[in-house]
């Protein structure tokens, strides 16, 4: 099998041999997903292209195929231009004519973004509406923009996917969310019953950091610190995303940085280290006059990060935010600080601005539903 489809870790509905009975469909879900993944990664392909890729049989493959251009989940694309003995193959590709994704980021500062995207995870067209002051509105605008989003695409809507600042469980229900107001909201229930489609929830800094691993070949033991009206992270091990024990794997944002006080945080505590990174507290103490507040923050982000870099051995830190604040001296402290806190000679890492830019949560937020529905990784 390629490198693009391996390299992604587990794969969804993997058979683990000796725990359980293997049914048929379970090898013929699996199949299907290994299928559509492999295009999503190297289309088009011809079916015999597909059975070398895979290591399925011809004869598998070209009844998988059959189905899914029946389920328009694929197309063929015309013949392939290699010169080979025989009838010219038939090329195989995701079918971005009758399916689309709907994505939206809600880590923004000042704007709550949606884009729709073609299978492959190229956004096709983008949307944003202000956050609203009153943050009792919030759902409200989230909900009618995604139903809007899902109203106006010319194809069939395959899922929403969002990422929401905070803490979210697997059901898409956003249990903590400070700097949006939220506690135990159902965002993906509403989503559903608004759009009459599928709708896959997370946290907005595992979302980009899996738009990150997917898009921009991030290594698989990365961590991304995502900064905008809050500051989150998301944790990749192995190629997996780290969830933790009570799904809070990677919310670097709410943890003190030193012993000094500092800032409040909207959680209610001293010197976190959101109170010191995140957008609005950059831009407030800027135009305040404090001049080293780029320097400062980047200090307390090192802070932060040695720990979690020195105990998991992390090989790249990605930053996502607005390059204006955070590519130049506070990227610079942030990097000497943690040197200066580890044993480089040991855990060599590298920080820098991811790839994505400003699209990078609602990548990966597509990404989340292209798992869920058709279990590509």
């Amino acid at each position: 099998m390629s490198q693009a489809a391996t390299s992604r870790g587990e794969r969804p509905f993997a058979i683990r041999l000796g725990q359980h009975k293997v049914l048929p469909e379970d090898a013929r879900r699996y199949n299907r997903s290994l299928v559509l993944s492999t295009l999503f990664h190297e289309a088009p392909m011809s079916r015999a292209d597909l059975a070398r890729a895979t290591g399925l049989t011809r004869v598998t493959i070209s009844a998988l195929v059959a189905d899914l251009l029946v389920e328009q989940l694929v197309r063929e694309m015309g013949v392939s231009d290699d010169v080979r003995p025989g009838k010219p193959a038939t090329l195989i590709d995701i079918d971005d004519d009758h399916l689309c994704l709907v994505a939206i980021d809600l880590s923004g500062n000042e704007h709550f973004r949606a884009a729709r995207l073609n299978l492959h995870g190229v956004v096709v067209e983008h949307c944003a509406v202000p956050i609203p002051q009153d943050l009792g509105d919030a759902l409200g605008v989230i909900v009618d923009l995604a139903a809007d989003m899902v109203a106006r695409a010319p194809a069939r809507v395959l899922g929403v996917g969002v990422g929401a600042p905070g803490i979210v469980n697997h059901d898409g229900v956003v249990l903590k969310a400070s700097n949006l107001g939220w506690e135990s909201v159902d965002l993906a229930g509403e989503l559903r019953h608004a759009t009459g489609v599928p709708a896959i929830v997370t946290n907005d800094a595992n979302a980009a950091v899996l738009g990150e691993f997917t898009f921009a070949d991030a290594a698989e033991d990365v961590l991304l610190i995502r900064v905008g009206r809050g500051v989150g992270s998301g944790l990749l091990v192995s190629g997996r995303v780290l969830d933790g024990a009570h799904l809070a794997g990677g919310e670097l944002g709410h943890v003190t940085v030193g012993t000094d006080g500092g800032p409040l945080c909207g959680c209610g505590k001293l010197g976190c280290l959101e109170a010191w990174l995140s957008e609005p507290a950059l831009t407030a103490r800027l135009s305040t006059g404090h001049q080293d507040a780029l320097r400062v923050a980047g200090e307390r982000l090192g802070i932060a990060l040695a720990p979690v870099v020195g105990v998991l051995d992390i090989s790249e830190v990605l930053l996502s935010g607005p390059s204006e604040l955070l590519d130049g001296e506070l990227r610079e402290a942030a990097t000497e600080t943690l040197e200066s806190r580890i044993l480089t000679r040991f855990h060599g890492v590298t920080v820098r601005m991811a790839g994505e830019g400003d699209d990078i949560v609602l990548r990966g937020a597509a990404v989340q539903v292209l798992s869920s529905q058709l279990g590509v990784f």
